[in-house]
């Protein structure tokens, strides 16, 4: 079921449940949005809506909204609203990304173009796309719809960015940093900067909230990067060395690329440029006796303190706490 996917899985951690336990009747109050608006009188698109959402994820970003307008005092309920556009936004984006990425496994089980095939995996991510535009329509809010339609914009500009970096090993950490505060940190920082808007937050606070939601994408993509070499495949939900295959060049590699031995610089140089995951175990070695790990770590924890930075002046409240604790968790999981 929809809704048993939308609550934090029973195997996330203290952390997760803690920041969600402030916020959990809006939580069931968005579960029933989702139920109501993925509604298609067209079976397949039902059978694949409901199956990447029943998936489960740690569903930060419709989080942030809670939160963020929980922490101004909101008594509306278009934050409920709001996000479930911004997960049916991200689902979207799945779905197109496991196509071109050509991905079999998502949290821990096959993705929807694996299992239904690429052209209805991705008809079904415009369907939800579209579907998304319907509901901020509904709202009847010029600046909450402008918000949304740039961060989709943007997505979709960080997706090619990211398409002309594959292959190539000598992208920098700055045209990284790119395809990241584009692809990954756009919707967070949507997400956090709507729930201070519709909560009428003063202009200082809502920017503050879109710093947050920045930093906060960023440090948990970051994560992501170094999981994807240091994690374990039945814990991050996907096959560890994806990016190694997918041809990617992300933070760990690039700095391998600067500071590695010639020799490691060579093979990292011919894994990314064939997408050729054979090496892996040497890769590995390579990215955490040169520091690549723990550079890519420190870099994800400046982003966190960032984040935290941003809403110091918050008002103190139970959401301002889960806030906080989820810059800690963005840098201290497993998954």
């Amino acid at each position: 079921m929809i809704l048993a996917g939308f609550i934090l899985s029973a195997a996330a951690n203290h952390s997760q449940n803690t920041i969600i336990h402030s916020i959990a009747t809006d939580m069931d109050a968005v579960n029933t949005v989702i139920r109501r608006e993925l509604y298609s009188e067209v079976p397949l698109v039902n059978q694949i809506a409901e199956y990447i959402i029943s998936a489960g994820g740690k569903r930060i970003r419709p989080v942030l909204v809670l939160l963020m307008a929980n922490a101004y005092g909101y008594q509306g309920d278009h934050h409920h609203l709001l996000a479930a556009v911004i997960e049916f936004i991200h689902t979207a984006t799945l779905l197109h990304d496991d196509v071109v990425d050509e991905s079999s496994m998502r949290r821990g089980r096959q993705t929807a173009n694996a299992l239904f095939g690429n052209a209805a995996s991705v008809l079904v991510g415009d369907f939800v796309y579209s579907r998304a535009f319907q509901m901020m329509v509904s709202i009847g809010d010029m600046r909450v719809m402008r918000i949304l339609a740039d961060a989709t914009n943007v997505i979709a500009e960080g997706e090619v960015l990211q398409l002309l970096n594959m292959h190539d090993p000598d992208v920098s950490e700055a045209r990284y940093l790119q395809v990241i505060r584009s692809k990954t940190a756009k919707l967070f920082e949507a997400a956090a900067e709507l729930g201070a808007l519709i909560a009428g937050a003063a202009e200082a606070e809502i920017e503050a909230c879109a710093e947050y939601g920045r930093s906060l994408g960023t440090a948990f993509q970051l994560v992501d990067d170094v999981l994807d070499y240091s994690g374990v495949a039945s814990d991050i939900g996907k096959n560890v060395g994806d990016d190694l295959r997918e041809g990617k060049p992300t933070l760990p590699l690039i700095y391998l690329m600067q500071n590695g031995t010639p020799s490691q610089r060579t093979l990292v140089r011919t894994c990314i440029e064939n997408g050729d995951e054979s090496h892996f175990d040497e890769i590995l070695a390579a990215v955490t006796s040169c520091g690549a790990l723990d550079y890519t770590k420190r870099q994800a924890e400046l982003a966190a303190q960032r984040a935290a930075s941003s809403i110091a002046t918050l008002p103190n409240s139970q959401f301002k706490d889960s806030l906080l604790q989820l810059s800690a968790f963005a840098v201290d999981r497993n998954h």
